[in-house]
């Protein structure tokens, strides 16, 4: 039996979870829906929700375990919190910005909402190591760049970064 982790991000859908585990296993590798849950007589007059349909659904992307609660209409996501996906070249930046991004909203400096509202940051570990720099100068160009950009184009960081 694979060992729990320690802390597990939970996320509240309104009726939208197994949906949402789908969409997000199909788009990292390593990833795998592990366990649905569903609502009993008992859970489902406790909570409004129909007996038999989705409660929890359990899920790895990336071997990272979440999981998905379809708790109702109660609370919805914001900005406040949002899940960073780290990409190591342009085509992971593409690829996961593409799919997350498509029928959600993309914002700004890499972040989006995706359809269901979950926020999330495709971010380049090159900007990382750009912002920091020892070079404050070097950084402060890289930083002026993200801030124009939804999608993070890492040339056009690269070139801010180096001052061309």
């Amino acid at each position: 039996m694979p060992k729990t982790q320690k802390i597990t991000t939970f996320l509240w859908f309104d009726d939208q979870a197994e949906e949402a585990a789908e969409f997000y296993v199909s788009i990292f590798k390593n990833s795998r829906i592990s366990r649905v849950t569903r609502y009993d007589e008992e859970a489902s007059k406790a909570a409004g929700r129909p007996t038999g349909s989705v409660m929890t659904v359990a899920f790895e992307l990336d071997g990272q375990q979440f999981t998905a609660l379809n708790g109702g209409p109660v609370f919805k996501f914001t900005e406040a919190i949002s899940l960073v996906v780290n990409c190591e070249d342009q085509k992971e930046v593409d690829h996961f910005w593409n799919k997350l991004a498509a029928s959600g909203q993309e914002v700004q400096c890499g972040w989006l909402k995706d359809r269901f509202g979950v926020s999330w940051q495709v971010v380049p570990t090159a900007l990382f190591e750009m912002l920091q720099s020892t070079d404050a100068e070097r950084s402060k160009r890289a930083m002026a760049a993200m801030l124009k950009m939804k999608k993070l184009d890492i040339d056009a960081l690269r070139r801010a970064y180096e001052g061309r």
